[in-house]
């Protein structure tokens, strides 16, 4: 794992995107990052119903979401508001 990219704790539920957001770190700057329901549904192979499940999914794969996240940012593919989005 690159340590110059630092997660935080936090994993909260956004309505609006039908996703959950958490937070990366590099240099110092915050980088919000996004996995919504059909991404979580192939990272584990489940079906999510609802935002309990999700954030369930999201505990247990934590790591491994992470792990995207890392690799999106250091591709740099961030959309025009400097979000990355794990869609895969």
């Amino acid at each position: 794992m690159n340590q110059n990219i630092l997660f935080s704790d936090d994993a909260t539920w956004s309505d609006e995107s039908a996703s959950i957001q958490f937070t990366g770190q590099q240099q110092g700057m915050n980088i919000r990052c996004y996995i919504g329901l059909s991404a979580l549904g192939r990272l584990s192979q489940q079906t999510i119903l609802n935002q309990q499940q999700a954030m369930k999914v999201f505990d247990e794969y934590r790591f491994d979401i992470e792990e995207l996240a890392e690799q999106l940012i250091e591709q740099e593919v961030f959309d025009e508001q400097g979000r990355i989005w794990i869609t895969a």
